[in-house]
């Protein structure tokens, strides 16, 4: 009930995949039938799959460590399992650019999400850090950013090995966790990039606690924007206040008409 809540009924999953009609449902989509051959019989299939995920969104690429992972805990040489993974990303890459008819071109726009003005952590340092040294007088300013955005790719990194030194028995967690850690620690971020990890979190956490904590910033980021993306202007904060007002007091109502019965019967 926990992981079908966290993972398909999740407030994000509505407000932002499919109210937001975000590409992120289709990338998200690929990852979990992939991973799902993988685990099965279809390794190979599996690979394909993750690849046209990440061929999606780019941060689905982390899918092909779990694919690899899964093949060596089923008896294949750690070796053989990468040189079939790569084969099978490669060619999907390679056949899936040539039927969309794209070209490489879209080698160079993965870094389009990446903005100085967005509210990433990294970004958000970078701007501090910027005014200070503008501030100050420093002709540093402008590198700012670039140099916060690069601190994050790499405290990324940092944090994805350790993840998967310590659960690369349960690759699954693994992925969902250093999905999670690209969203957090990255160059750009959304309220919906969280629904990356909370994906594979919500089906593979190894314990109820953690999932409480998953559905606790579910809770918080489903409020942080609109499903388009935006702040909500006066007239929606409004139409949204008098909502929630009006939920609690049905829900209120019900909680006063259930123990309402049982008072009875005490009496």
């Amino acid at each position: 009930a926990a992981a079908l809540w966290l993972g398909a009924l999740n407030p994000l999953v509505l407000l932002h995949l499919v109210a937001g009609a975000h590409n992120d449902a289709i990338m998200l989509g690929l990852l979990g039938l992939g991973l799902v051959a993988a685990l099965g019989r279809w390794p190979f299939l599996g690979a394909v799959l993750v690849t046209l995920a990440a061929l999606v969104k780019a941060p689905a690429a982390l899918g092909l460590l779990a694919v690899i992972v899964v093949q060596a805990r089923k008896g294949r040489s750690p070796v053989r399992a990468t040189l079939t993974t790569a084969v099978a990303s490669g060619a999907t890459t390679v056949v899936a650019t040539a039927v969309a008819g794209t070209g490489y071109g879209w080698i160079r726009a993965l870094d389009t999400p990446v903005s100085p003005h967005n509210w990433a952590l990294s970004s958000l340092l970078g701007r501090a850090t910027g005014a200070l040294l503008e501030h100050l007088g420093s002709d540093l300013a402008p590198l700012a950013v670039p140099a916060w955005h690069l601190l994050g790719l790499a405290l990324t990194a940092v944090t994805v090995l350790l993840i998967w030194v310590r659960l690369r028995p349960r690759p699954v967690y693994a992925l969902g966790l250093s999905l999670a850690a690209v969203a957090a620690f990255g160059p750009a971020i959304r309220p919906w990039y969280a629904i990356w990890g909370l994906f594979l979190i919500a089906a593979a956490a190894p314990s109820t606690s953690v999932r409480h904590r998953v559905a606790a910033v579910t809770g918080v980021l489903a409020l942080a924007v609109l499903p388009s993306g935006g702040p909500a202007d006066v007239g929606q904060l409004v139409l949204a206040v008098s909502g929630g007002v009006l939920g609690v007091v049905v829900l209120w109502q019900a909680h006063q008409a259930a123990q309402a019965p049982a008072v009875g019967r005490t009496a």
